[in-house]
């Protein structure tokens, strides 16, 4: 299974680092739509495209806009974007605003998330609330494995972000293949962490070693913070050894 981090920002983008949106090419699963959504352009591998977005802040949204149906015409038939009922009404009304966006939107079909939901490869998709100003999803896929392809085996992932990381969502991604988790600023910050609904370094990487998971790629990183090195991961992996930190356009298996 291979997965793609195609914006590792929050807020806003940068020079060398857009705003949120993971993709499994191979399954034409989505992660938010960020500015980083342009460039799922030139990995569309499947008829059609699943979008699932944590919640309705610009700087995971705004991609939505990039993406015109007539464009794709002939490679993507059905692009299907997933929430909860208040973040879809959000996008609607107010991004694809004609105040806002004044040419035809384009042709998705809005759906409200059910408790599960099947997702290519025979993998179930559950979800969870997380706590940040405005409320937001956390989700978790699971495929059983079916013995063909990529998918032989049990495998599993998770993506948290724009949340106070804690214990309220532990059970939730215990023991996932590979955790993507925003981290959106480093110790120095932590009342500033607290007070946006965000995540700091070590709180993030102890939800990783208490909920045992294999593998944890950290994301969503402060604008301010350094391109290169953003986050002190000689200290994060003394507390959760195999911790990452992402990179723009990083591609990985599991």
């Amino acid at each position: 299974m291979r997965a793609v981090i195609l914006g590792t920002g929050g807020y806003h983008p940068i020079e060398g680092r857009h705003t949120s949106c993971i993709m499994l090419p191979e399954l034409g699963i989505i992660f938010d739509a960020g500015t980083s959504f342009f460039r799922v352009a030139g990995r569309v591998q499947t008829r059609e495209l699943f979008v699932f977005l944590s919640h309705a802040h610009l700087d995971h949204i705004v991609g939505l806009t990039f993406f015109l149906l007539p464009m794709f015409s002939g490679k993507v038939a059905r692009v299907a974007v997933q929430s909860a009922p208040e973040y879809l009404d959000a996008v609607q009304s107010h991004l694809f605003s004609p105040l806002v966006f004044p040419i035809v939107p384009p042709g998705y079909v809005f759906e409200q998330l059910a408790e599960k939901v099947a997702v290519p490869g025979g993998g179930t998709l559950t979800h969870c609330r997380l706590n940040h100003p405005g409320g937001s999803i956390g989700y978790r896929i699971d495929w059983p494995g079916n013995g063909q392809g990529n998918i032989q085996s049990p495998k599993s992932m998770a993506y948290i972000t724009d949340t106070i990381a804690n214990a309220s969502y532990v059970d939730f991604i215990r023991g996932v293949d590979v955790l993507i988790h925003e981290c959106n600023f480093s110790d120095d910050f932590i009342e500033l962490a607290r007070d946006t609904g965000h995540c700091h370094l070590s709180a993030v990487v102890r939800v990783a070693r208490d909920a045992g998971v294999k593998r944890l790629i950290l994301t969503h990183f402060d604008p301010e913070l350094p391109l290169d090195e953003p986050l002190d991961l000689a200290a994060a992996r003394a507390i959760f050894p195999t911790t990452e930190l992402a990179r723009e356009k990083m591609e990985f298996d599991f």
